[in-house]
Formats: structure tokens, C-alpha cells, sequence
């Protein structure tokens, strides 16, 4: 296995100096890579935000007409003083990788437990999150001892970025979709030397772990997803000819009956924008402030929790937290290439996609919709863990680290 201590100096890659030559070198190397942002961009960065120009107030008392003025200001007042080189020597704290895959350079996190008997596991994010959003879990899960866990439930954490997002390269033809990327992910684990492994995800990291899945690589023995998969047709076809809800669910699917309605009432639109024409988001490229609104307007539970956090409240999430991802986005110029996996991608987000694997299933409440067990079970025929928490949301390793890294540590246990 390549590491930093058996690759030159003169190798390492940095955001300013993206890997362009396949001719140049061993196409499937795996490369260090540090982040080094030239300051000149933090300096345009922040005179870009000083110089928004802004709409009028909403003419409403609530979110109902989007991201609300107030929060935004608030947020843009904050971002003129952030600090990136703080998030920036945190990754950099980590061992980070380059390797080119099927054509397209693949960054990834590659941090070894101490402890040798640890299971490898790929944690995948979603949009418009980042690999920032796993950097609270990589102690408790690579060192549990030293966060009063066991070494018996430590894992080795593999945690790259999308194609299009964040260090990764970004695609030039299409085809990137979660299928291709979970071939990708599968061929990443092998060439780490892991031939016994299981794989995270939610959101489109969901995608991508159910993809392997149904891959049924040799190594993979079993998936966790906090995003689960498990929409009955029935159910699906109500919610999309505006029905009345069947009168036999149960509470649990009733609640969540509710949460769909919502969302594909209220909360599709960003998804909609960027399935059908993410080229025309030039603005979000051109503007920092607005592509903070679109990235905020990802579901109305983690903006109302955003929100409450930029208002003063302390809980998940601080502001940093969502200016550390906010900027990586901007830095990397990623707005349009990361939404072209909406683009790209067929699949039906939320139906079941026959996974037989052992799977384990964590429900935080404020996800876009709980799913209840009985949807989950019906999904997943081999379930070996599902669990209702009783905080967190979309961003789950984000908001929840200490509950989300429980959750790894018992979804896994039986697979030892």
C-alpha cells in the first residue's frame, strides 16, 4: 500500500497544482495531497461577500418564501472574518490521497486505526455536503479507546469526495452517476488492500453505498445507511398522484407519510433545478452569498437548525461548521459540477433497490423523512441493526458525531 512516507516530496498535490498528465505517471499511484489555498482567493473571497448586493426583505414572517434575509446577512457577516486556514490545517492534520480512477482523480481521507484488527469502512457524503462533514467522527471510530470505547469496535475510515465535488476531479463527458461511482469506490477499496470491508452512507452517499452493494464486490459485507432507501410503490405512487394517505398506516408511517408530503410539496426545488439544467447555475459560481442561500435550502429541518445557529443557539452545528463547508465548495469552484450528479443520476431516490447484503439502517429524526421499520425491514430483508435516535438530521456525522460513531460501532458489531 503507497503512503506518504514512500512517495517523494516533489509528488504531493495541492489544490493550486490539480494533476492534469496521465502520461506523466503510474495512473493508478496513489498520491499525497495537502490543501494550500493562495490567499489572494480568501482576499477575493471575502471582497466578493463585503460587496453582495441584496434583495429586499421577504414579505413574509417565516421561511415559507426560502432562506429568510436576516439569516443570510448574519451568515455573510460572520464569513467576511472567517478563518479557512483553521479547517484547512485540520484536513491537512489528516493523511489525504489523490488516485486516478476510471479516467478521473479521486481524492479521499485515509486515516488507519491504531489498532490492528479494525474493519476498514468507506464513508461516502452527499449534497451540498463534504468530506468536512466526517471530520468529527474520524477519532471516536479510528482511535475508540481514547473516547471511552472498545478497541474491538475501532475502524480503518476511507472517506472520499464525490466526482465533481470538493478535491476530486471534476467530470469532463458524462456517465459519472452513483453506479459508476460505486464501481469506483469498489476498485479504491482494492487498491488500498482491503479485501474485507463494509461501507457508509447518506444522501447521495446512500446512493452510492446501496450501488455497491448490489455490486456484491467480494470485500464488501455489509452497508449502514443514516439516508435509507425504502418507499413502498404503493406509497410512492399516492404521494405522486396527490392522493389521500392509505388509512392502514401504522403512526410511524403515517409520520412519515407526512415528511414526504412535504418535501415533494415544498422541498424539491433545488433538486429539480439541478436534474434538469445544472448549467445554468452560473450565479451560484459567480456569487458567495448565493450559493450559501442554495446550499442552506437543502431541506427545511437543517435550515431551521442552520438558521436557530446563526441566531446564537448552540446545538450541532455552529456557524464555522457551515462556513468551513460553504467555502470548500467556493474554493473548489464545485457549485455546477456537483450538481451535474442530479443530472446524471436515473435511479428513484427513494425506492428500495433490492439490496440482499447485510444492512443496518440508523433513523435520526430530522432527516428529510424517518423511515419507519416496516418499510425498512421490507427493504432490507438481511437488517441487522435499525435504530430510532432521538436527535440529529441530514448532516448526521456532522450534527451528531458522538451518536453517529454509537451507531457505526453497534450497526457493525455482528460482522466482525
Amino acid at each position: 500500500m503507497a503512503d506518504a512516507d514512500t512517495i517523494s516530496e516533489e509528488d504531493i498535490m495541492t489544490i493550486t497544482q490539480p494533476r492534469r498528465g496521465a502520461d506523466q505517471r503510474d495512473d493508478t499511484a496513489i498520491r499525497p495531497f495537502r490543501v494550500e489555498v493562495p490567499q489572494a482567493d480568501l482576499d477575493d473571497l471575502h471582497r466578493r461577500i463585503r460587496d453582495t448586493r441584496w434583495p429586499e426583505h421577504e414579505t413574509v414572517g417565516d421561511a415559507s418564501q426560502g432562506v429568510q434575509l436576516d439569516v443570510v446577512q448574519e451568515l455573510a457577516k460572520r464569513w467576511a472574518g472567517h478563518d479557512w486556514r483553521v479547517v484547512e490545517s485540520r484536513l491537512n492534520e489528516l493523511p489525504q490521497f489523490v488516485t486516478e480512477i476510471d479516467g478521473l482523480d479521486i481524492h479521499f481521507i485515509h486515516v488507519r486505526s491504531p489498532h490492528e484488527d479494525a474493519l476498514p469502512m468507506i464513508v461516502t457524503h452527499g449534497w451540498p455536503g463534504s468530506v468536512i462533514e466526517q471530520l468529527k467522527i474520524v477519532g471516536p471510530l479510528t482511535d475508540p479507546t481514547a473516547h471511552g470505547a472498545s478497541a474491538a469496535d475501532a475502524f480503518h475510515l476511507v472517506i472520499p469526495s464525490l466526482p465533481g465535488h470538493g478535491f476530486s476531479g471534476k467530470p469532463e463527458a458524462t456517465g459519472w452517476d452513483p453506479i459508476r461511482i460505486a464501481h469506483a469506490w469498489v476498485e479504491l477499496m482494492r487498491r488500498l488492500g482491503y479485501d474485507r470491508y463494509v461501507a457508509q452512507g447518506g444522501d447521495w452517499g446512500n446512493a452510492v453505498t446501496e450501488q455497491m452493494a448490489l455490486l456484491t464486490p467480494p470485500g464488501l459485507i455489509g452497508i449502514h445507511t443514516n439516508m435509507p432507501a425504502t418507499v413502498p410503490d404503493p406509497i410512492q405512487a399516492a404521494l405522486t398522484n396527490g392522493d389521500a394517505p392509505p388509512e392502514d398506516l401504522s403512526p410511524e408511517e403515517r409520520g412519515a407519510w407526512d415528511q414526504l408530503a412535504f418535501f415533494y410539496a415544498h422541498g424539491l426545488g433545488y433538486a429539480q433545478e439541478m436534474a434538469g439544467r445544472p448549467q445554468t447555475l452560473y450565479s451560484l459560481a459567480d456569487s458567495p452569498v448565493g450559493l450559501a442561500a442554495w446550499m442552506l435550502d437543502h431541506d427545511a429541518r437543517s435550515y431551521d437548525l442552520i438558521a436557530r445557529v446563526f441566531a446564537g443557539a448552540s446545538e450541532g452545528l455552529t456557524p464555522d461548521d457551515v462556513l468551513d463547508n460553504v467555502t470548500l465548495y467556493w474554493l473548489t469552484n464545485t457549485a455546477v459540477s456537483s450538481a451535474r450528479l442530479y443530472w446524471e443520476s436515473k435511479l428513484a431516490f427513494f425506492a428500495p433497490k433490492g439490496v440482499t447484503i447485510p444492512t443496518a439502517v440508523s433513523v435520526f429524526p430530522d432527516e428529510i423523512y424517518a423511515a419507519p421499520r416496516s418499510w425498512a425491514t421490507q427493504a432490507y430483508p438481511n437488517l441487522i441493526h435499525f435504530n430510532r435516535l432521538d436527535r440529529g438530521g441530514h448532516f448526521a456525522a456532522w450534527e451528531q458525531p458522538e451518536l453517529f460513531s454509537q451507531e457505526m460501532r453497534a450497526a457493525f458489531r455482528s460482522l466482525r
